[in-house]
């Protein structure tokens, strides 16, 4: 029988990396910055933020079961003996824990960017790696400038995988990003015109994509995507950066980890490619052309990880698209259903497209049609409407039937579209759910997407609470009467 695994910090090892003081002798089995999600046994971050302190929450984190409190300063009212971690800065306390985890981290880690995708590959490429050895992956999109740094301080003692995202909207903020996460691959998605609002040219954003060499490890390789225009000016910059290894990916022949055939249904694609030299026949459980790359990408970074390439090919068969990008679900109404795909998690040119062509494969049942709730696609600029408008062709190419707008960009796409496949447009989500909720019918396919900002999940949950079966389920479950 195995012992317990050892805490992921000790109060001696969290006040060296921090150079902190710390009150009481205690351990931490995990990191958190949020008292609500906090499990029991965090160390609790006591971040001070714009809007919020989280020194105000140190005495719900404690009661909830946290360990100790990392703190800038003893919070007003709270017990003489509290176990604490007191640092001059707190933020500057969790980026010390996430370099101090990264330092003495014996794991391979990859590091994952791009203008889509980068949440996708992160967890397919988790998911293929937890299958050969320990590994552990950034939650969800933590990568920003505290994501990563709470990221890494979680990162497991033993871990023999580490994948981390890394996000940007301005230039700068990778390098900064990938100094602490320290990668042995570093992969680029692809480059298109999202953020390009902050940008002068997709160039621009090319280049700052490629800040994540700046962190890459002596001997380390870069993933980039061959079917890419940029592809020449990465490869330049991964070069002047020390990278070691270039790896490639796409359609194009002249990709390492190329595509040589591939057929799609609604669950996923069955693939044939070739993979540094060797050919492999897989199937992958996420449907559309894009995850398709995807599953590329994720092979490249495997092999640059010296993983088994083959057993990770296998275990893309698992695959499944993560909430909010691309995840099916079956609504259930009076007389059939309709299928729900919720891609509301974010949005940018190329995304939308890759979405609509999912939808267009998607097969409807009797009487059913193919439809789009689309929402603002945020950060573009100048030129914003011109790319809204633009939305129109893909939809039509598509074959998707009803498209309903919501947001006052979007307004661009509604007006670009012929007559007969304008649902409705509304002022924003909250506004548009209910028009699109009450147009549904069985048989119907649905997919909805926007940025993030535009809240387009708001469309979703209101699809969602047509089920009739969690209907029944939720009223079968309330309580009755003198209960």
């Amino acid at each position: 029988m195995t012992g317990a695994p050892p805490p992921l910090w000790t109060a001696e090892e969290a006040a060296r990396a921090t150079g902190g003081r710390c009150r009481g002798h205690w351990s931490a089995s995990g990191v958190s910055i949020d008292s609500r999600t906090l499990v029991p046994g965090d160390l609790f971050v006591a971040l001070q933020g714009f809007n919020s302190d989280g020194h105000a929450f140190v005495a719900d984190a404690l009661a909830r079961g946290a360990a100790a409190a990392l703190v800038a300063y003893a919070p007003v009212g709270g017990a003489a003996d509290a176990p604490l971690l007191l640092v001059a800065d707190t933020f500057a306390g969790l980026r010390a824990l996430g370099a101090a985890a990264r330092g003495r981290s014996r794991a391979r880690i990859a590091g994952i960017t791009g203008s889509v995708g980068k949440t996708g590959i992160k967890e397919a490429l988790a998911l293929v790696l937890h299958r050969q050895a320990e590994t552990y992956a950034s939650v969800g999109s933590f990568n920003n400038h505290w994501g990563v740094p709470l990221s890494l301080a979680r990162l497991p003692r033993n871990a023999a995988f580490g994948v981390f995202e890394m996000g940007m909207n301005h230039a700068g903020e990778i390098t900064s990003l990938t100094r602490l996460v320290r990668p042995h691959v570093a992969a680029i998605t692809t480059v298109e015109p999202a953020h390009i609002e902050h940008f002068a040219s997709v160039e621009e954003i090319a280049d700052a994509k490629a800040e994540i060499f700046d962190g890459l490890e002596p001997g380390g390789t870069a993933v980039l995507n061959r079917d890419n225009i940029y592809c020449e000016r990465l490869i330049g910059r991964a070069r002047g950066a020390g990278a070691a290894r270039i790896i490639t990916f796409g359609r194009a022949g002249k990709a390492d980890v190329r595509l040589i055939a591939a057929v799609g249904d609604e669950a996923g694609s069955q693939i044939e490619a070739e993979v540094l030299g060797e050919r492999l026949s897989f199937r992958i459980g996420a449907p559309g052309q894009h995850w398709q790359t995807n599953a590329l990408c994720v092979l490249a970074c495997a092999a640059a990880l010296s993983a088994d390439v083959g057993a990770a090919a296998a275990a893309l068969v698992d695959l499944r698209p993560p909430k909010g990008r691309g995840q099916r679900t079956t609504v259930r109404l009076a007389g059939g259903s309709f299928e729900l795909i919720d891609d509301s998690y974010n949005a940018s040119p190329a995304s939308m497209r890759a979405s609509f062509q999912v939808l267009g494969a998607s097969r409807p049942g009797p009487g059913g049609r193919r439809i789009a709730a689309v929402g603002d696609m945020l950060e573009l600029g100048p030129e914003s409407p011109r790319l809204h408008a633009g939305l129109a062709t893909a939809l039509v190419e598509n074959g998707i039937d009803l498209v309903f707008t919501a947001g006052p960009t979007s307004t661009h796409l509604h007006e670009a579209l012929a007559a007969p496949m304008r649902g409705a447009h509304a002022e924003n989500s909250e506004a548009l759910a209910p028009v699109v909720a009450e147009q549904m019918r069985a048989g119907d396919v649905i997919a909805v997407k926007g940025s993030a900002g535009s809240r387009m999940r708001l469309v979703v949950e209101a699809l969602l609470g047509l089920d009739q079966g969690r209907q029944s389920e939720q009223a079968g479950t309330a309580p009755g009467p003198g209960k």
